[in-house]
């Protein structure tokens, strides 16, 4: 799971959304508000890409709440503002809060070493990673959704389960000099809270945060027997639906409770505004918070998100003026944010963005219909819906897939080519096209292919292993 947007992301979201901020303040035309966005809502509805909840606050006070399309398709039963949904990384908030309450209370220091609390890991990451490195996606340590993750039974796919895992994953970066997102450092601030509490991570969440705020409608465990729980939808390239059954994990410190609009409205209120979490001091000790502290001098709008397929979620808040604009979809991302940003456009008198069908979809069905040479001359366009800090190659290589699982193997080179011709310094784009030709039969270019992804990336498992058949070894 990844959430879309991490501090340094935010950052450059804010500026942007800042820059186009009216300085003075101005009362809210909540009718004509609430009006415009069930028109814009019906426009993701009428495409078959947007089925949630949208919740608009001023000063914690919901003027508009409501629920749209169905929670589970199969059984006709609609969402309604009660349905939970999966927050994603969204999560990642709460475990940060816990992590600084531990620091507050002298339990651990931000500075502290990985290898203080978390035995077997290699002296390049024990000795070198602090806990502020963890929180801030400086550890060197990138994503765990590995194959190898995959493969593990689902009662091993938490923080006990997945720390063999990580302590065999290689640093990307020297820790501390330089920021890539981390799912795999916020596993390893569950392992640590619960090594310094004495408790699992899920305990001292309920106790510090989903408790004392009475988060009644946020579960943090057993994500099956969430009652009222919304099923996540996401479209292939071919645009045919399908659950999200397979994606739905054991929630862990990076991401997958579940939750409600009106509950995630009471947490992120506390988080900015109040210090029932944490404490004026601790928040006047980290960056993050004076940065808040500039934005609220503006317009301009800090944003927490999370999805993966089939989910998506968002809060834009307007720090100033106590805006809240919260969007829940149980279908694919970026849906929840592109919706969340166009209310975010009304709500200063903007007019927003036309909702698109997703970039994978509109991608194969340009192939298709007009051939590669279309896609890419027209490929910004195209690709308008999909996640900004996504690497864009991602969209030919899944359409691609999406024809060499149909065997229409001649398609999938063309898209896979076509890719290799865009991104040409992406090793995986070498080891797609390579597997493509590998199946037609052409060896020798396969070969080819996979030597290239290697010499892009030395570390790819799955061109080392078809260098190795390809060339006899």
């Amino acid at each position: 799971m990844k959430l879309k947007i991490y501090f340094t992301i935010i950052s450059l979201l804010v500026l942007i959304i800042a820059c186009k901020a009216i300085d003075e303040k101005s009362n809210l035309d909540k009718e004509s508000i609430s009006q415009k966005t069930d028109e814009l809502v019906e426009k993701y509805v009428a495409l078959d890409i947007f089925s949630g909840a949208v919740l608009i606050a001023e000063d914690g006070k919901p003027f508009y709440k409501k629920a749209f399309g169905l929670a589970d398709r199969e059984n006709n039963i609609e969402n309604t503002t009660k349905t939970k949904f999966d927050i994603g990384s969204m999560n990642k908030t709460f475990t940060k809060v816990v992590v600084y309450q531990l620091a507050e209370e002298g339990k651990l220091k931000l500075d502290d070493k990985l290898g203080n609390y978390l035995d077997g890991f290699p002296k390049e990451s024990s000795e070198k990673i602090t806990i502020e490195n963890l929180l801030n996606h400086s550890s060197g340590y990138g994503d765990y959704h590995s194959p190898e993750y995959f493969n593990l039974p689902r009662e091993k796919k938490n923080i006990a389960g997945l720390l063999p895992l990580i302590k065999k994953m290689k640093l990307h970066f020297e820790p501390g000099t330089d920021q890539d997102y981390s799912n795999a450092g916020y596993i390893l601030l569950g392992g640590i809270i619960e090594k310094v509490s004495g408790k699992s991570y899920y305990q001292n969440v309920r106790e510090r945060i989903t408790e004392p705020l009475s988060l009644n409608e946020t579960y943090l465990e057993k994500k099956d027997q969430v009652p009222v729980r919304a099923i996540g939808y996401f479209k292939t390239a071919k645009g045919e639906i399908e659950d999200n059954g397979n994606e739905v994990e054991i929630p862990n410190p990076d991401g997958g409770f579940q939750s409600t609009v009106s509950d995630i409205l009471k947490f992120y209120r506390e988080y900015y505004y109040g210090d029932k979490l944490l404490s004026a001091k601790i928040k006047s000790e980290m960056e993050e918070f004076s940065y808040y502290e500039e934005v609220s001098k503006t317009r301009g709008a800090v944003t927490q998100a999370g999805g993966f397929p089939g989910a998506n979620t968002v809060i834009y808040e307007i720090l100033r003026d106590k805006i809240s604009i919260i969007v829940f979809a149980n279908m694919d991302e970026p849906v929840a944010e592109q919706l969340g940003a166009g209310i975010l456009a009304l709500v200063r008198g903007e007019e927003p963005e036309e909702p698109a069908l997703p970039a994978i979809q509109n991608i194969y069905a340009a192939i298709e219909e007009f051939g590669a040479k279309y896609v890419k001359n027209n490929f910004d366009k195209l690709t308008k819906n999909f996640h900004p800090s996504d690497p864009k190659d991602l969209i030919l290589n899944q359409v691609g897939y999406e024809f060499l699982f149909d065997d229409e193997i001649d398609k999938a080179i063309i898209a896979f080519k076509l890719n290799v011709e865009m991104f040409p310094e992406v090793a995986n784009c070498y080891d797609s096209l390579g597997e493509a030709l590998f199946k037609k039969g052409n060896k020798k270019e396969a070969l080819k292919n996979y030597k290239k992804a290697l010499e892009l990336n030395p570390h790819m498992p799955s061109a080392q292993r078809m260098v190795r058949e390809l060339s006899g070894e």
